[in-house]
């Protein structure tokens, strides 16, 4: 038995204020406490894991759904527009993605393939380089030849898979870029977007699309740069670009050589000549010396070193074409699967020009007479801007592989290029039908014109109503009620 004393130290502890306690019983205390506490802790994480997985699980299927409901591609009723419009009607025809299908050489392009039973899908970011209504008036065209363009940048990589998991593309026609050389000084980064990181990111989805596609695309003259040597052939030297537009272009075909080379992607480069024609683009020289001679207003006429006049081997629109078409055909298999070369494919450039150049005042007279108007010129010397003296192209390599063999001469050219800039057709009635029906039409306003006043009369009210009507797209009627009121 204890003693009094024993009690008396269990009962009141020796320290006033505090009681005994026996630790042995606390600590299995706090243990059990703690270890309860810890696993009340884990649970409430693996809730809370829970919990997130969940709430990151419905946000990305919301904005998935957002995603399918707010974006210009994807969906039931987009692919099925994208079959259709990569249907072959043909024996031995060919299925083409064409980039920049909104753009003048991809209108015109996508048009002839269509025309010849193949099937054409057309891609375009439609860019505000220059006023986007007239490539939705080109879309609105390549719509009546049963052509669907598909809107999106080539940069996005996932609408590129998806236009190849939808459609296996045999052949690529890559138009899409960004143009112009004096442009590259006031925004040099969109070349790169365009025709460096857009290009790669295209050759990046056709080398792992299986089976690969054959690609044409299309390089430009500019590569020649400084280069005096004339005619311009695809063996000169190519190292010396003269603006960032050339550079870009030049990058373009070492990278696609590299592209060849590491995963047999069969690649055709086309290094064009001015470019010119109905539909055509309203920042190069011939177009708005067109519009600007039919307003009255001054046009500028640059002049190289020594008072030389600048030339250019102009290229009419349907010449292009033929050498286009040409090149998919002609342009033979890629050898690579699922990124993979299997062995050696084809690496090929040409020039596409009309050989014989002509200089820029003989432009603007021919321009006169058929706009029968005379313009006000502006002569200055030509600023180092990127522009050169003079373009030239030797064909002979086109003509041998491609058979390619241009047709028309600038007279001809500028004549239909006047003859649609001011009384615009449909291009699906082509033919003698639709050269008797612009000739009329054109002999009967300009019975209603005999003043250079009511010829101003008429651009004014073509150009105002153009952002209703359409970008080219004027009505002969509306045109010729104007002319009436005018003449009245």
């Amino acid at each position: 038995m204890p003693s009094p004393s024993q009690l008396e130290d269990e009962l009141f502890p020796s320290t006033p204020g505090k009681f005994k306690i026996d630790r042995s019983h606390t600590m299995n205390r706090q243990f059990h406490r703690c270890f309860a506490s810890t696993s009340t802790m884990f649970l409430w994480a693996l809730f809370l894991i829970a919990m997130t997985a969940s709430y990151l699980s419905f946000q990305s299927f919301v904005d998935s759904g957002s995603r399918y409901f707010s974006a210009s591609w994807g969906g039931i009723q987009w692919e099925k527009q994208v079959r259709n419009s990569a249907q072959i009607h043909r024996s031995g025809g060919m299925s083409v993605l064409v980039t920049g299908a909104a753009g003048f050489v991809g209108t015109h392009v996508s048009v002839a393939l269509k025309k010849r039973g193949d099937g054409v899908v057309g891609l375009d970011n439609f860019n505000s380089y220059y006023d986007p209504s007239l490539k939705k008036a080109r879309r609105n065209l390549l719509k009546g030849h049963g052509i669907f363009i598909v809107e999106g940048d080539l940069n996005d990589n996932k609408l590129l898979d998806k236009l190849f998991d939808t459609v296996a593309f045999t052949h690529v026609m890559h138009l899409a870029a960004q143009a112009g050389v004096r442009y590259a000084m006031e925004n040099p980064g969109s070349y790169v977007h365009s025709n460096i990181a857009g290009l790669v990111t295209l050759l990046e989805v056709c080398k792992s699309a299986n089976p690969q596609p054959s690609i044409v695309w299309a390089s430009s003259s500019s590569v020649y740069g400084l280069n005096d040597k004339v005619p311009f052939s695809e063996s000169d030297r190519t190292d010396q670009p003269a603006s960032l537009y050339a550079a870009t272009k030049k990058a373009g075909e070492e990278i696609t050589h590299t592209y060849n080379h590491i995963y047999g992607l069969s690649i055709t480069g086309l290094r064009f000549f001015t470019v010119y024609g109905p539909w055509g683009r309203p920042d190069m020289a011939y177009f708005s010396f067109t519009r600007n001679i039919l307003q009255g207003k001054p046009i500028t006429v640059y002049r190289g070193k020594n008072h030389v006049d600048l030339a250019r081997d102009f290229t009419y629109i349907d010449d292009i074409v033929k050498g286009c078409l040409g090149s998919l055909d002609t342009s033979g298999k890629s050898t690579g699967s699922g990124g993979k070369k299997r062995g050696p494919a084809p690496y090929r450039i040409f020039n596409l020009g009309n050989t014989s150049p002509v200089t820029v005042p003989t432009l603007v007279n021919i321009l006169e007479r058929h706009l029968k108007m005379k313009a006000k010129r502006n002569v200055v010397e030509m600023p180092g801007n990127g522009d050169v003296p003079f373009t030239h192209a030797n064909i002979s390599l086109a003509r041998t592989q491609l058979g390619y063999k241009p047709t028309t001469d600038l007279q001809t050219g500028l004549k239909k290029f006047v003859r649609d800039f001011c009384f615009p057709i449909q291009m699906e009635n082509p033919g003698r039908e639709k050269e008797s029906w612009a000739n009329q039409k054109q002999t009967e306003i300009h019975s209603l014109l005999g003043e250079t006043q009511k010829r101003v009369l008429l651009c004014q009210h073509y150009f105002s109503s153009v952002k209703e009507k359409g970008f080219l797209l004027g009505h002969y009627n509306s045109i010729c009620l104007v002319l009436k009121s005018a003449a009245s």
